[in-house]
């Protein structure tokens, strides 16, 4: 019995390792979908069971009715599997075909086979597993973009186990929504909800087919809301305890009474599995996304062109600002629209449209989910006061990305830097006009993380042009200063205490 138990953990640690890519931080977990405004006055009762309607909110302290909220929504839920190809040479397999446990674990739901192909270049097969849940009775399916990436074949199984070809109608890879269309009729839809009205502490449930395992109901909290996760700022993520793993992508997140809040998308992990933290895309992001997809095939978002980053207490007393809230700007992209505002460098963005913003994460996702074209009014910190911007949004395809800044160590420390001014060859390679170039580092400036091959380009906000300039500044004998570094093409400030 004990030989068994053994031999079934490890089959499903190895699964793990096959249906992950990397086994460290987040991974996707098979994203969710969104539902359409159609679907949610079409929704329909399943027969023997109450409407969903019928289930009230839930008010503090009482637990919700989890097998109502199964019965009636389950059959709403689907799984998804995809057939396509990966582009590349080789593809690792985990596992020995000689080795006797093999065929164990390749009868495991979920489990993947990757055939290795020979050659530089060669497209790699795979099969691979998520789920999604139906929003219109006529087969209108949402999932997550990161399921279907790459498919050449996508089969969804109903609760019922009848399968269906699905048509891809549109996906979004910022925000990673994908709409899904089968040929079916009278289908059960899932009840949306509002994922605004959700606090921490709520309870939610999540019905997927994680490994593989169809129909799998698993339940939490709210644990935090409005999450930016690196390489996803477009999204305010849910986060929530109730277990999600690989297959569970594109299915639905319920609240208390019975309606779709979000789409599971997301796990932190150090072993490729659920360790207690999970994300999902909030449904009014995905809804709204749905909707362009089909009135036009893609999602456009707005683009303000900014690299921003979040203030710490430091930073925020070097621009005399107090609490540490907002986005600081650390780059303005040449003839964008945070250019044509006047916008610049050191401007720390706290109000978009009268919303505060607390952190940089806050202003990613309402600008990227804003309408190319929309204007805003922003409220914005700069040489200690608070003024008001118009800006005129631009789209997303009109620059590269943004990238993102790499976070900034900041230690307590004298300043400790060797400068000297660059030279014109120098500046033509860094497109630069002033600045100077750190030979050295030692001190406060150490501690906060500058190092050699740092350019410095302000002070406080006000652009260096000379070590001179720096003097002027450490002899007022301020308690902090603000640099602002370009390091490998990325601008970012960092907060340096001074002794």
């Amino acid at each position: 019995m004990k030989t068994k138990n053994w031999v079934l953990t490890l089959g499903a640690i190895a699964l793990i390792a096959a249906a992950t890519s990397a086994a460290f931080n987040l991974k996707p977990a098979d994203r969710l979908a969104k539902e359409s405004t159609s679907g949610s006055a079409s929704a329909t009762a399943l027969a023997g069971a109450p409407p969903a309607s019928t289930l009230p909110a839930i008010p503090p302290g009482v637990t919700p009715n989890y097998r109502a909220i199964v019965q009636q929504a389950g059959p709403a839920v689907v799984g998804v599997t995809v057939a396509g190809q990966h582009a590349g040479s080789s593809a690792e397999m985990p596992f020995d075909l000689d080795d006797p446990f093999f065929q164990f674990f390749r009868g495991l739901p979920g489990f993947q086979l990757r055939v290795p192909r020979q050659g530089r270049g060669d497209a790699v097969p795979f099969r691979s597993l998520g789920s999604g849940f139906i929003i219109a009775s006529d087969g209108l399916i949402l999932t997550n973009a990161h399921v279907v990436r790459e498919a050449k074949e996508v089969t969804v199984k109903l609760s019922d186990r009848r399968e269906f070809s699905a048509k891809v109608l549109g996906s979004d890879a910022a925000t990673d929504i994908a709409v899904l269309r089968i040929d079916a009729k009278g289908l059960p839809v899932v009840r949306l909800g509002d994922a605004q009205q959700l606090q921490v502490g709520d309870p939610v449930l999540a019905i997927g087919s994680p490994f593989g395992f169809e129909q799998t109901a698993t339940q939490g909290i709210v644990s935090a809301k409005g999450r930016s996760l690196p390489g996803d700022a477009s999204v305010p993520f849910i986060q929530t305890d109730a277990a999600v793993n690989p297959g569970n992508s594109g299915g639905p997140l319920f609240d208390g009474s019975g309606a779709v809040v979000g789409i599971n998308a997301q796990i932190y992990s150090q072993s490729g599995g659920f360790q207690g933290l999970s994300f999902a895309i909030p449904i009014n992001v995905a809804l709204k996304v749905k909707d362009q997809i089909l009135a036009s095939g893609h999602a456009s978002h707005a683009r303000l062109g900014v690299t921003v980053q979040d203030l710490n207490q430091g930073l925020a007393e070097s621009f005399g600002l107090s609490p540490p809230d907002g986005a600081l700007i650390a780059n303005v992209a040449p003839d964008s629209a945070a250019a044509a505002a006047g916008l610049k460098a050191g401007d720390i963005i706290t109000e978009v449209q009268g919303e505060a913003v607390v952190r940089s994460g806050d202003l990613s996702s309402r600008i990227s989910l804003a309408t190319p074209g929309e204007t805003v009014r922003l409220k914005v910190w700069r040489d200690k006061a608070a003024r008001e911007v118009t800006v005129k949004l631009g789209r997303s395809e009109d620059g590269a990305k943004t990238p993102q800044p790499r976070d900034a160590r900041a230690e307590p420390g004298q300043l400790g830097l060797k400068l000297r001014a660059l030279a014109f060859d120098e500046q033509a390679r860094l497109h630069l006009k002033a600045g100077l170039l750190i030979e050295g580092v030692a001190g406060a400036a150490a501690r906060a993380g500058v190092v050699p091959g740092d350019v410095l380009l302000s002070i406080n906000g006000v652009a260096v042009h000379s070590v001179d300039q720096v003097r002027a500044v450490i002899s007022s004998k301020p308690r902090r200063i603000a640099l602002l570094i370009l390091r490998d093409g990325e601008r970012i400030f960092v907060p340096v205490e001074l002794d």
